[in-house]
């Protein structure tokens, strides 16, 4: 076989590959979308920017976000990775990176439970199947208990400080393009850190103390329009729900709902990680939309919290609502653009569930 024709194969595996990571990331968040919702909604009633400001109430969000939420995704990453038993130690690893984290540990999640999972198999393969019925149910218990433990003291020394400086590097990226004057540029950094789950160590991590410094020089900033602009997401929600798979079809208009009026851009993360060509389409969105912002001079005199239409306008400044709009619109049509054209307008989601008809022995229609 020459070089040429291994190319095309070589290039067809790596995309598969990445298509099945993606898919796994995705596969610890889609099951856990319903508790998401009830933070975000959480949020966006009772904070003191919310709709029904509860103090009470609010209290509610930071353990939510920087406990349950990495808890679920650990639980679910270890029940993918080593059923019921996976999913306890998954759990207990997450705790320790969670516990005591400056932010969410979403990545961290998505790390440390399946590995602890993956310990946990690879001790009930090898040790686990040898030990007599009558000690059995202790040994398991025992190696969950130690490996879990274990894993959340690792978490916590090591694996949560590693996250911590990858987002703070992330941070410091978006620091140097924001000083070098290269705005558009920033969404190469932002919108993979928003899919990863950092959005908001991005957001109130960076560019947030930035745009209080400027908000109070000129009483707005560009940089509160940055992380929270929901036009590319709603872009990339519009193209699956015309030109995704069955299933993408199916939820993608709710989630739209959910991510531009509601405010809660993580319901569209999962979609972008089981189809991680999508985060082209964010990148050129965010991009085409904060050099809008910047030609028009658009800005904001506070973070909308959270990042929906409604909170964006409601913290506009007076006379600048057109600048925002036309940035929230051109990103949305770029993101949507570049995301049909990602799909090929439904042509491969077509012909996916065409073989899969067949394979189920169904008959296709001409």
């Amino acid at each position: 076989m020459t070089k040429t024709e291994d190319a095309p194969s070589r290039a067809h595996q790596l995309r598969a590959s990445v298509q099945r990571f993606g898919g796994h990331l995705a596969g610890m968040v889609m099951p856990n979308i319903g508790a998401f919702i009830a933070w975000g909604l959480i949020t966006a009633l009772f904070i003191p920017s919310g709709w029904l400001p509860n103090a009470q109430l609010a209290e509610l969000v930071d353990p939510m976000v920087k406990l349950l939420l990495p808890i679920l995704i650990g639980y679910t990453g270890g029940r993918l990775v080593h059923g019921q038993r996976g999913a306890v130690v998954g759990a207990v690893a997450t705790v320790g990176i969670a516990v005591g984290a400056d932010v969410p540990m979403f990545l961290g999640a998505m790390l440390v439970g399946p590995l602890a999972a993956l310990l946990l198999k690879l001790w009930d393969n090898s040790v686990g199947e040898k030990v007599g019925a009558g000690f059995k149910m202790l040994v398991d218990n025992f190696s969950a208990g130690i490996i879990g433990g274990a894993m959340a003291v690792l978490g916590s020394l090591a694996i949560g400080p590693v996250v911590e400086g990858i987002t703070k590097a992330l941070g410091n990226g978006v620091q140097f393009l924001l000083d070098a004057h290269l705005l558009p540029l920033v969404s190469v950094i932002v919108e993979p850190a928003k899919v990863l789950f950092l959005n908001n160590a991005i957001n109130h991590g960076v560019l947030s103390p930035l745009g209080v410094t400027h908000s109070a020089e000129s009483g707005k900033a560009i940089e509160f329009l940055i992380e929270p602009n929901p036009g590319p997401g709603l872009g990339i929600l519009v193209a699956l729900a015309l030109f995704g798979m069955k299933a993408a079809r199916a939820t993608a208009p709710g989630a739209i709902v959910i991510q531009f009026l509601g405010g809660i851009h993580e319901i569209y993360f999962p979609y972008i990680l089981a189809q991680p060509r999508l985060i082209l389409a964010a990148i050129a969105g965010g991009a085409s939309g904060v050099l809008v912002f910047s030609i028009f001079d658009a800005g904001l005199t506070a973070t909308p919290s959270p990042g929906s239409i409604f909170a964006i306008l409601a913290v506009t400044p007076k006379g600048g609502w057109f600048g925002v709009l036309a940035g929230v619109v051109i990103s949305a049509a770029v993101s949507f653009i570049i995301a049909a054209l990602l799909l090929k307008f439904g042509r491969d989601a077509r012909k996916a569930e065409r073989e899969q008809e067949v394979a189920n022995g169904g008959t296709v229609k001409s």
